[in-house]
């Protein structure tokens, strides 16, 4: 089951690569800055067409050219393709983080994830209505209260979840700018371990959480999903 506060999809790569080292003093900075939500427009991509092609550079164009896509609306994200193949992919907004990310209100932030069905169904929807929440003016505090009864908030990621994260457009933050390309895997909590997450060789990055809280797993990838290398691209 989630907690009251849910790990978001795919902007929780923030807090994961964040070192140690002066993390306390940036974050605090970025609190004070991003310490309420931006007018509404700021979070909008002024071409729909954009949006779109953004949302399917996060996984090769095998995938995603046949993927559901959905765009923000007015009220929430809408269907604007309808896919074939059970992909579901869009551009993340930074309230999709967990609600102690200092950058949750952040309207620089443009994440491009590609889920599979099994996520899409399971772990997208809690969100989603976070989305719904943000886009009618909910504070953050109140999110987190309306969180703590919602159905929706408490459902496990179902067997099998997973994303990609490849596009080379993104923007998952300004600490880590849009980082490497790579793919996550949503699990009902488990401890880092059982996958051999962060253990010294290990390619598996890991995002434990709280006891009641999605565990979330990464693998770093070579290439971004146009097929480049990522030894050749500037990041």
């Amino acid at each position: 089951m989630r907690a009251t506060k849910p790990v978001g999809l795919g902007v929780c790569v923030t807090l994961l690569m964040l070192g140690t080292s002066g993390r306390a003093d940036a974050q605090d900075g970025e609190k004070k800055l991003f310490s309420s939500m931006a007018p509404v427009e700021e979070y909008r991509m002024a071409d729909r067409s954009e949006e779109i092609a953004l949302a399917r550079s996060a996984a090769p164009a095998s995938i995603s050219r046949d993927a559901d896509v959905l765009v923000l609306g007015d009220r929430g994200y809408e269907t604007a393709i309808k896919g074939k193949n059970g992909f579901v992919c869009l551009v993340e907004r930074s309230w999709f983080g967990s609600f102690d990310d200092a950058e949750f209100w952040n309207p620089k932030n443009r994440s491009p994830i590609c889920l599979n069905a099994v996520a899409a169904a399971t772990a997208l929807p809690i969100d989603l209505e976070k989305t719904q929440w943000a886009l009618a003016g909910l504070s953050k505090a109140g999110m987190i209260v309306r969180s703590k009864s919602s159905v929706i908030a408490r459902q496990a990621p179902g067997p099998g979840s997973m994303g990609y994260m490849m596009s080379k457009q993104g923007h998952l933050s300004d600490t880590v700018g849009h980082w490497h390309p790579h793919l996550m895997f949503f699990q009902p909590h488990i401890a880092k371990s059982e996958w051999g997450a962060d253990l010294p060789g290990s390619p598996v990055l890991g995002q434990e959480g709280g006891p009641n809280e999605t565990t979330v797993f990464f693998v770093p990838l070579g290439k971004w999903s146009d097929g480049t290398s990522v030894s050749m691209d500037a990041h």
